[in-house]
């Protein structure tokens, strides 16, 4: 049979169509008045679409980039700074912070969990520089309680700030980013945007541009204070990414038509529509018998434990030969016995359910069990259709 290649997994995420031809059409240079425009009205509709009033920074790197740019920008060797950490992205924000010479502390849960907010609030003190924690943790699929992490931090006063990775979170996850005081929320463009890797946005609240110009921590590319003051210009501290720019404004135009032309009510639309894929495909998934992973799952991905005895990697292999679908294995400890199957972006319904078909054949492939054909994707489609239902109903 005709394989089509697709990508399943929590980024690179399926590209939107419009965002890949403005990609390989635009040819401005970037110190032009046609690229100032393009960049001033991107920086615009972004903070539409993060939901923030905030300053809101593009650069061009990944995510980790920011990530850097956040403890760079925001700490000073010495400090004593919190990392909220439950999988391999928690544990990144504590390498970049020793690297930068903070005091680490670490509130550590298993991989698959969140956080009890009385252990947060334990922790959390007026010696705490900052607080780094994931929207979601992509690793193992969990979601975390922004909301009430940030009611911990915002007890402490103006200088303890709140730092989220919402790499994944943001365009699958409802965040309040304003209202709950979130100091610098990170985001990049191969996740909920539909693009292809290349760049990273955050944006950044008044008590965290304060705290820069007090910090000593070393940085040159990464300044935000030199992004923020170029952006004012309409223009970047140093050479953008043009065409990625390009496809970053296509894809905020997809996200408002998805609003009927208004970009928050498009975010909305493309939350919801993660999270009711997400509902789907853990429907699905129980109704093979398989476990889920994380205690509190995201919309972004789900992570699926392998079934006994099956090691994960031979199920991520057989969905690749049999049908050429790329969905993610676990990572660090968990590498083996879990599967990641994500919902992110340009993803929708008839994905949902093709994913969760192939899912029922190669269960059959690589375990000695039967398999009931459509038990998955009847799963899915009676999550829809109550969806459906409820939705007629209210109006």
């Amino acid at each position: 049979m005709l394989h089509k290649n697709r990508l399943f997994t929590p980024g690179p995420t399926p590209l939107l169509p419009a965002a890949q031809t403005a990609m390989a059409s635009f040819t401005a240079h970037h110190r032009t008045a046609d690229f100032r425009a393009l960049f001033q009205r991107v920086l615009a509709d972004m903070k539409e679409f993060i939901g923030t009033k905030n300053d809101v920074l593009v650069l061009a790197c990944s995510g980790t980039g920011v990530m850097e740019a956040s403890v760079s920008n925001l700490t000073s060797p010495g400090d004593q700074v919190l990392v909220l950490t439950a999988g391999k992205f928690g544990e990144r924000w504590t390498g970049l912070a020793r690297a930068f010479g903070c005091h680490v502390e670490e509130l550590n849960v298993p991989y698959g969990q969140t956080f009890s907010l009385e252990d947060v609030r334990a922790r959390v003190n007026t010696f705490t520089r900052a607080v780094f924690v994931q929207a979601t943790e992509s690793s193992t699929g969990a979601r975390h309680d922004i909301e009430g992490i940030a009611k911990i931090v915002r007890a402490q006063g103006e200088e303890t700030l709140l730092v989220v990775d919402a790499i994944t979170g943001l365009g699958t996850t409802h965040l309040d980013v304003d209202k709950w005081g979130v100091d610098v929320i990170i985001g990049g463009s191969q996740k909920a945007l539909m693009m292809p890797p290349g760049l990273a946005y955050c944006a950044v609240s008044d008590r965290a541009w304060k705290h820069m110009d007090k910090t000593t921590s070393p940085r040159y590319y990464f300044d935000l204070r030199k992004e923020r003051k170029s952006a004012a210009k309409g223009e970047t501290a140093y050479t953008p990414a043009t065409s990625l720019f390009a496809a970053l404004g296509a894809a905020l135009e997809f996200v408002r038509g998805m609003g009927n032309g208004d970009l928050a009510k498009g975010r909305e639309e493309l939350v919801n529509n993660a999270e009711k894929c997400a509902e789907m495909t853990r429907a699905g998934a129980k109704a093979l018998g398989l476990k889920l992973y994380a205690s509190a799952p995201a919309a972004a991905l789900t992570a699926i434990c392998a079934p006994e005895g099956i090691d994960s990697g031979k199920i991520v292999k057989e969905f690749r030969e049999s049908f050429d679908a790329v969905v993610a294995n676990g990572q660090g400890e968990m590498k083996g016995q879990l599967f990641r199957i994500a919902h992110i972006g340009y993803y929708d319904y008839l994905d949902t359910i093709g994913i969760l078909g192939a899912l029922e054949h190669v269960l059959a492939k690589v375990t000695d069990k039967s398999v009931e054909y459509g038990a998955a994707v009847r799963a899915a489609q009676q999550v829809y259709a109550r969806s459906v239902e409820a939705v007629l109903a209210a109006r």
